[in-house]
């Protein structure tokens, strides 16, 4: 559900910044464009990056958080409210991602609702986006539990956090790295978001298991497939 325009209105883009956001003007389109970068997998050998919009379109990779600044950014200058949902995880390795509401009408148009959807980039295929399908920012947060585990991660909370509380910053444009969103999110409360323990052991295992198999890939194992967004041909490459 697209909202008011609001503060991002008035960025400075440049001309080849605004071709490509005319181009990129809906979520699924975004996805793409972010499924075809290569991931930020910063150091080593670099140093570690967070890059704003205008720094993903220069060098043409993203990381998770860089992703969603790039997705909130570009939908933004289509009406979308620039919101993410924030992971906390027992391993510190949390995890980013864009989020938007979709309203949904009946044909008469006398009904409608809204549902949320994602838009993401990982190193882990089960970790992109989601197609808007969910009733709830929570049940749409709850759809990354399972994908989450793996040797260490498990998802303990989530929040969602608009970035136009940063006011004046500049997390859209800046040529440095935008380090401030990271602390905001780190600051800010988290909701508790809680995987049974016996499911979480299932999928640990699960996991394990297949990484003895197959140590250069990554499962695609998981119930709910059909609502993710697709994801990177990297990952389907290798799938059997």
């Amino acid at each position: 559900m697209k909202g008011a325009k609001g503060e991002g209105q008035g960025v400075r883009f440049t001309p080849a910044e605004r071709r490509l956001i005319a181009r990129l003007n809906t979520p699924a389109t975004v996805q793409r464009y972010l499924n075809s970068l290569p991931y930020n997998t910063e150091p080593p050998p670099g140093r570690a990056t967070l890059r704003s919009f205008r720094g993903v379109v220069r060098h043409h990779t993203a990381h998770c958080l860089e992703a969603a600044l790039f997705a909130a950014t570009v939908l933004e200058q289509h009406g979308y409210p620039p919101l993410v949902i924030s992971f906390e995880s027992i391993d510190a390795l949390d995890h980013v991602i864009f989020v938007y509401r979709h309203l949904k009408s009946t044909v008469q148009g006398r009904e409608s609702r809204v549902t949320w959807g994602s838009v993401a980039r990982s190193r882990d295929p089960g970790l992109h986006g989601r197609q808007a399908v969910f009733a709830t920012p929570r049940a749409l947060a709850a759809s990354y539990l399972d994908t989450y585990v793996d040797l260490t991660g498990r998802v303990t909370a989530f929040t969602v956090v608009d970035l136009r509380v940063l006011g004046g910053y500049d997390w859209r444009l800046s040529a440095t790295n935008v380090w401030k969103v990271e602390r905001m999110l780190l600051e800010t409360r988290h909701q508790p978001l809680h995987m049974p323990d016996a499911r979480f052991r299932r999928f640990r295992a699960a996991y394990r298991a297949f990484k003895k198999a197959h140590p250069n890939r990554k499962p695609l194992f998981y119930e709910g497939r059909n609502r993710w967004t697709p994801i990177p041909q990297e990952f389907l490459v290798r799938e059997v």
